[in-house]
């Protein structure tokens, strides 16, 4: 779990906040289940309650549709448990569809599925990845950036591959911490110049880099991050997140904008929350 505190950043002055509408890509957890071990969260040990797993999901598709987004969901596959983690199927950017390669036998097939469906639902700029990557997993766009996790999954050799594909400039950073194995579980984007972030799930250098590109951005404490605080969906206004995270929705709130908090506790069994299930089409 984490150890070492994190003091919030400064509030920013902001102008009125506006909620954009999103095309979003879910997939049910119909098959979800906690059967191996790939990241600390996981205990195959403990058992997991597949009803209450789609109940919770379905609550968070409901919230999405109430607030505007268009919610698409892809069919499951039967012996992918984690396939409901579509943030892990690609990444999208300007129509352009970046496919996921999963450093894990168990999730390989998501890959390929997920692909499948972005080429049979209009979308024809397509790339079959040369290195390992795990879609919005490592992927965050931030206004005309990406920012692209490493240290756990991703490759880092695959950030050049995403910057020469998407045409957009890729900033890499370093996770440090096995709890935070993907960069949605540590940094959220807000809006195109605002982030969250856990400054101790980053190595020191990474640490800097976004204090340089980032100095007003909301920093999570320990408890925050611990609660995957930090694994959210913001849609500009709306940041729907773990109602657990009671200080970043206090400090989001301090910003200028309503955070919404949800219960997924069924997914967290597997390492993930909000924006593990939530895959942004446009």
């Amino acid at each position: 779990m984490p150890r070492n505190g994190a003091a919030a950043g400064e509030p920013a002055a902001r102008a009125e906040r506006k909620a954009v509408a999103h095309r979003l890509l879910m997939c049910r957890p119909q098959y979800f289940d906690v059967t191996y071990s790939i990241n600390p969260w996981m205990n195959p040990k403990k058992p997991t309650d597949a009803a209450t797993a789609l109940l919770q999901w379905e609550q968070l598709r409901e919230l999405y549709l109430s607030l505007g987004h268009t919610v698409e969901v892809v069919e499951p596959v039967p012996g992918l448990p984690d396939m409901v983690f579509a943030a892990n199927g690609a990444t999208v950017v300007d129509g352009k569809v970046f496919g996921a390669r999963f450093r894990h036998r168990e999730r390989t097939a998501e890959g390929p599925a997920y692909l499948d469906w972005f080429a049979g639902h209009g979308f024809r700029e397509l790339l079959w990845p040369e290195h390992i990557n795990e879609g919005e997993g490592d992927y965050l766009r931030v206004g005309r950036r990406i920012l692209a996790g490493t240290g756990f999954r991703t490759d880092s050799r695959s950030h050049a591959e995403a910057q020469e594909f998407f045409g957009l400039p890729v900033t890499g950073l370093t996770l440090v911490d096995p709890d935070f194995y993907h960069l949605d579980t540590a940094l959220s984007v807000l809006a195109p110049d605002e982030i969250m972030y856990y400054p101790a799930a980053f190595s020191p250098g990474s640490r800097a880099v976004l204090r340089e590109m980032f100095p007003d951005a909301v920093l999570a404490t320990d408890q925050d991050a611990a609660v995957f605080g930090l694994n959210a969906f913001s849609d500009g206004l709306n940041v729907v997140l773990p109602q657990a995270a009671t200080g970043l929705i206090a400090r989001l709130k301090e910003r200028g904008f309503n955070p919404i908090g949800v219960s997924l506790g069924e997914l967290l069994k597997a390492g993930g929350s909000v924006k593990c299930c939530t895959l942004v089409l446009s």
